[in-house]
């Protein structure tokens, strides 16, 4: 049977609850997070009494807006990262693109990091596929990690600050930065320093030219 086309309302309401979705984007990257729903629905350039179509609460949406940009960074680094047989270079590859996407994509960047390492515990973006590529990469021999979840918050708060730290010094190389912290870490989980100075030294493929998040 041939899926279901959506009607011309469910386009509409798939519209402005992106639009919703993407203004609440934009506050969180500016810090305006306290804001009315008044001032998001102006933002979104929608009704007011579309919002409660979608949302019940203004913290719901935050939560959906948060989400969306972890489902996009992870869309993302899984289709930059196919076809690696290696999970020490899949962990080294999205670690070192995530750094490169500070930058490249600032206001995606700052929705992450506006919270913190309550994302570190998140199912979406790059935590679940970081843990996924460690343990993989224990099971194969490759890292000598005794405890994930702590491999985890090390992981997390290097992360998180290397993308505070490229926002706050826009002088400084983002990818030799990125690509120095992913070297210790790989060093860290168990790699020679040789084998770590190799990986992170690899071609990555071409971040603008991939589907932007």
């Amino acid at each position: 049977m041939p899926a279901h086309a959506p009607s011309r309302l469910e386009r509409r309401k798939a519209r402005t609850r992106a639009a919703l979705v993407r203004a609440a984007q934009a506050l969180i990257a500016a810090g305006k997070t306290t804001v009315s729903i008044l001032e998001i629905t102006q933002a979104a350039d929608v009704g007011m009494g579309s919002f409660y179509n979608h949302f019940e609460t203004k913290e719901q949406l935050y939560q959906a807006a948060v989400e969306d940009a972890l489902d996009a960074h992870g869309a993302l680094l899984d289709e930059l990262t196919r076809g690696l047989d290696d999970p020490a270079q899949v962990f080294a590859q999205s670690f070192r693109l995530t750094g490169r996407l500070h930058r490249r994509h600032p206001e995606l960047s700052k929705v992450l990091l506006h919270y913190g390492l309550e994302l570190a515990d998140s199912e979406h973006g790059l935590a679940p596929r970081a843990r996924r590529d460690i343990e993989a990469a224990v099971r194969a021999g490759r890292f000598t990690v005794r405890d994930t979840e702590l491999a985890m918050v090390t992981v997390a708060g290097a992360a998180l600050a290397l993308g505070q730290l490229l926002h706050r010094r826009p002088e400084r190389d983002d990818a030799e930065a990125t690509d120095q912290v992913a070297e210790d870490l790989l060093r860290m989980l168990g790699l020679t320093a040789a084998e770590a100075r190799e990986i992170c030294g690899r071609p990555l493929p071409d971040l603008d030219a991939a589907a932007t998040p």
